[in-house]
């Protein structure tokens, strides 16, 4: 925590000059920090060394990341592709099965009502491991179905920190999913 607090603002600076006026009314650089924060304390383990230098390239490439992202998602938001939004289902199971499908799982199993069954409890296991932000923009935006704008409203974020959020929590669920799963497999 120590680390984040002194090389966080170095990061923030540098981050805050990249990010274009357009976007400043959705985004802004506190919006990529503590996405960039969840990220650096959960994957600490991947830092390898480098001393003070080496920990703030690691941070600023986590941030500049985590910028890309937010900018594609708000591009993506003013033109949706519908096979890249889960549909608001009947049923939880539909829902929890379309997101599974959406982050290019596979089923190993031939029946799609067993794989129904399936994907609900273990994409709710797999869930359960994200941080409590990931899981719940997941839960909100891809299983519920809620609007961009509800999930802001819920979250009390930005449309830019939602979207980061997101891409983030699927990048974590798609690695819980191909490294843990016995029912489904990720194509390459």
């Amino acid at each position: 925590m120590r680390l984040l607090e002194v090389f966080g603002a170095v990061v923030r600076e540098r981050i805050s000059q990249k990010i274009a006026p357009w976007m400043r009314t959705t985004l802004d650089e506190d919006d990529v920090m503590q996405v960039t924060y969840v990220e650096a304390v959960t994957r600490l383990g991947r830092f390898e060394g480098g001393g003070v230098k080496g920990f703030t390239a690691w941070l600023h490439r986590l941030a500049e990341n985590n910028l890309i992202d937010a900018v594609r998602a708000m591009e993506a938001a003013k033109r949706p592709n519908p096979r890249k939004k889960v549909s608001p289902a009947a049923h939880a199971d539909e829902s929890h099965l379309g997101l599974v499908e959406l982050l290019g799982a596979t089923f190993t199993t031939p029946s799609r009502d067993a794989a129904k069954r399936e994907a609900k409890g273990f994409l709710d296991a797999a869930l359960s491991r994200l941080p409590p932000d990931y899981q719940r923009v997941i839960r909100l935006y891809d299983l519920q179905g809620r609007s961009i704008e509800e999930v802001c409203t819920e979250m009390g974020r930005s449309q830019g920190a939602v979207f980061m959020l997101r891409a983030r929590a699927h990048d974590r669920l798609k690695e819980t999913l191909g490294s843990e799963s016995r029912f489904f497999s990720i194509p390459s």
